[in-house]
């Protein structure tokens, strides 16, 4: 790489920090955070600390443009600060939402979503008729009591913010109520038991106490102005003013095959969103960064076209070694992932976001995204290089990348015996 770009990027040299910043784990014991579980998400004790050092160098407005469930609106709120937030996942987008509304009035919502309890007690019995992946995850008592509440919630349903938070108050007690495999990851094991499954009744009564005692006590600290959040695009940044952020904090997807249109797929079945996986496509995955070989089935992009896009050009060359290689290797395997469509599509598509950004942020902005890199069929993918490269070609000044842990290094039972890493690549300007 040239030193006259102004890149700070040695990887082998990379100062190792918290490795548990990229982890949602230790939110589950943080109120408000833990009211969802996103297998995708990320450390918020790590988020207000960057916050907070980010403040006292007069950075004040904040956007993550791949949201999430909204860890980092949540902490810029309760730091004070301006933020926005974006996310292209309409039921994750939801949840997060359904999150911002922390500063309604406990006792009132703790009381309508005791009267839908209530309500689903008193509800004729009928027999659900659910996708094939419900009853699997479900006795019938359960899946009875479940769809109960899933009818009075919606019955109850006035749009406004007590109504968002017992639809969240639901889905978030499905996986806990449920015998069956059901981690907090995008897929279902029906085939593997629990310990115990929690009454739908109880838990539900559990998580409004818990929610409501949460919001009490996010409403005795000291908040700043509620975040705004945009069901939209990363690619685009639509909402966000010209030149507003200057402070962004995020986690994009990785190259490495995670369906995050899988994540809430138990989820959407019981509300009735989607029938099965295939619908994914449409009601979610066609809105995505396109990280997953699912989101471009074979023959559905043109490789060569979509390489010789102008957005590529600062890594033209090297992104069209590792898809050439990739098209050959997936030959050989007998999946064929189309891994080759995919690296093309996400670093274009990555593009875009940092054009994007560039608009939406300060000539004295920083960036952070949250990132690891990919090997998929065993060829490397320098993620971490040609993003910061991608940022530079869309007027950003410098970048450097700061490694928090080692990935891929327990050989057994992996696909492939490429060294990973995961960590935090900074941008300036």
């Amino acid at each position: 790489m040239s030193s006259k770009q102004g890149i700070l990027f040695d990887l082998g040299e990379a100062r190792k920090t918290d490795a548990t910043s990229s982890t949602f784990v230790k939110n589950m014991s943080m109120p408000v955070h833990r009211w969802f579980r996103y297998s995708a998400g990320f450390s918020a004790a790590w988020v207000r600390d960057l916050l907070e050092k980010e403040w006292q160098a007069g950075r004040r407005r904040v956007l993550d443009p791949f949201a999430g469930s909204g860890t980092v609106l949540l902490e810029a709120e309760r730091r004070g600060l301006e933020s926005t937030g974006i996310d292209a996942h309409p039921f994750v987008a939801r949840i997060a939402d359904a999150k911002l509304q922390w500063r309604s009035d406990a006792a009132a919502f703790h009381h309508f979503a005791l009267a839908a309890l209530e309500r689903a007690k008193d509800l004729p019995a009928v027999t659900p008729v659910y996708p094939p992946l419900i009853s699997k995850c479900y006795s019938d008592r359960s899946l009875d009591r479940l769809d109960r509440l899933r009818r009075a919630v919606r019955e109850q349903d006035q749009g406004l913010a007590f109504s968002q938070l017992s639809w969240l108050a639901l889905v978030a007690i499905l996986r806990e109520c449920s015998p069956v495999g059901t981690a907090s990851w995008q897929y279902i094991l029906p085939k593997k038991n629990k310990a115990r499954a929690l009454d739908p009744y109880e838990a539900f009564e559990r998580k409004v106490l818990e929610m409501r005692d949460d919001m009490r006590q996010r409403q005795s600290e000291l908040a700043g102005p509620a975040a705004s959040f945009v069901s939209g695009d990363a690619r685009t940044c639509l909402g966000v003013d010209d030149g507003w952020a200057d402070l962004v904090v995020t986690s994009p997807p990785y190259s490495n095959n995670f369906d995050y249109a899988d994540a809430t797929r138990l989820e959407m079945t019981f509300m009735g969103e989607i029938q099965n996986w295939g619908d994914l496509q449409d009601a979610v995955r066609n809105r995505l960064v396109r990280s997953c070989s699912q989101h471009v089935p074979d023959r559905s992009v043109d490789l060569e076209q979509t390489l010789a896009s102008p957005a590529l050009e600062p890594i033209a060359g090297e992104v069209a070694d590792v898809c050439r290689k990739l098209a050959q290797v997936r030959l050989t395997k007998g999946g064929k992932k189309t891994y080759h469509l995919m690296i093309a599509c996400y670093f274009l598509d990555m593009a875009a976001v940092w054009a994007a950004l560039r608009r939406c942020c300060g000539s004295s902005s920083m960036v952070c995204f949250v990132l690891g890199d990919s090997a998929p069929y065993g060829v490397y993918v320098p993620v971490m290089e040609w993003m910061g490269r991608l940022a530079l070609a869309n007027g950003f000044k410098k970048f450097r990348f700061e490694q928090t842990r080692e990935r891929n290094r327990k050989w057994k039972n992996r696909k492939h015996r490429v060294p990973l890493c995961e960590g935090r690549l900074w941008v300036e300007g």
